[in-house]
């Protein structure tokens, strides 16, 4: 059934709160990657229930869902698969790993050594793996939730500038409310049941209603002016005192998607200013690099983004 971006906004939303309390920001977030076809890093220590969230948009959109935990020896042929010989046949047959799927969940990705996470690489950005010289397709539907903690430094391997800009967003889920932690454990003891999604009653739509949605999109909007606005706000990151790193141009072309994502699940057809400020801290903080001393001053990235779009005027 065809249904606008706003209303399927809406929808997942009300599903979402079947199954998850609270996190409506972070939740929100998680939708707009799906909507943009994009990946996600999402941050966050253990027990937030982060794994759940994504495999509650898997099961509202009928996709495919696979996770991977990552551990210091994962090798690529075990998130890619590979051929192995079938002595029946006298022959070699491909058997897929866990990146044949719609939604992939990488569990502790900083986990994951450097030569695992360049073929990760391959397949957030072609949407194809490489296997033994062969080249074989993703589905259009792929999309890394990959998932880290930011508090373990033990025994793990800090992504890479190029492999973070491949991110769309970096999702920050923090400690629910007093009141929302109650309400969880007040489900649990009414029999919710996390590992059993089947019997949270919830309504999955159409593989339809979300092309129809991303085509929605695709549509909305967008002033000369608001291009502009974009880019101004890219290239002060380059030029932060705070800063050693600053955002690319892929992040511009980010901060554009995800607005024009944020004003159809608003129900317009064209972007405003305040789309663009919603977008930038999920799109931008993790593709800039603080400078020590800023660092020690216990200035973050966000803190500099606000600082950055307070001094940028407005698109009139």
């Amino acid at each position: 059934m065809a249904m606008s971006a706003e209303a399927l906004a809406g929808h997942v939303r009300k599903e979402f709160s079947k199954v998850l309390v609270g996190q409506s920001e972070a939740l929100n977030q998680l939708l707009l990657v799906v909507l943009t076809g994009g990946h996600a890093l999402i941050e966050g220590v253990p027990g937030l229930a982060k794994t759940l969230a994504v495999k509650c948009l898997a099961h509202i959109f009928h996709l495919q869902f696979q996770r991977v935990q990552c551990t210091p020896d994962l090798i690529p042929a075990d998130i890619l698969g590979g051929n192995i010989f079938q002595p029946t046949e006298g022959s070699f047959r491909l058997h897929p790993g866990p990146v044949f799927t719609d939604l992939l969940l990488v569990d502790e990705i900083n986990r994951m050594p450097p030569r695992t996470q360049s073929a990760l690489l391959e397949a957030m950005e072609e949407l194809q793996v490489t296997i033994d010289g062969k080249s074989y397709p993703l589905s259009h539907s792929f999309s890394v939730f990959a998932t880290q903690n930011p508090i373990e430094f033990e025994g793990t391997y800090p992504l890479p500038e190029a492999q973070l800009d491949r991110f769309l967003m970096k999702i920050r889920i923090g400690y629910p409310a007093a009141a929302e932690e109650s309400e969880i454990l007040s489900r649990y003891q009414g029999g919710f049941e996390a590992r059993d999604l089947t019997k949270a009653g919830l309504e999955p739509v159409s593989g339809e209603a979300l092309q129809a949605a991303r085509e929605e999109i695709a549509r909305v909007r967008v002033e000369p002016k608001l291009f502009d606005y974009i880019v101004s706000i890219v290239r002060a990151t380059r030029d932060s005192a705070a800063l050693t790193l600053g955002a690319s141009p892929r992040a511009a072309v980010a901060m554009m998607l995800a607005s024009k994502a944020l004003a159809a699940m608003e129900g317009r057809d064209f972007l405003i200013p305040d789309d663009v400020k919603s977008a930038a801290p999920p799109i931008l903080r993790h593709r800039l690099l603080l400078k020590p001393e800023a660092d020690l001053e216990g200035i973050s990235p966000d803190q500099v983004i606000t600082e950055i779009i307070a001094n940028i005027a407005v698109p009139k």
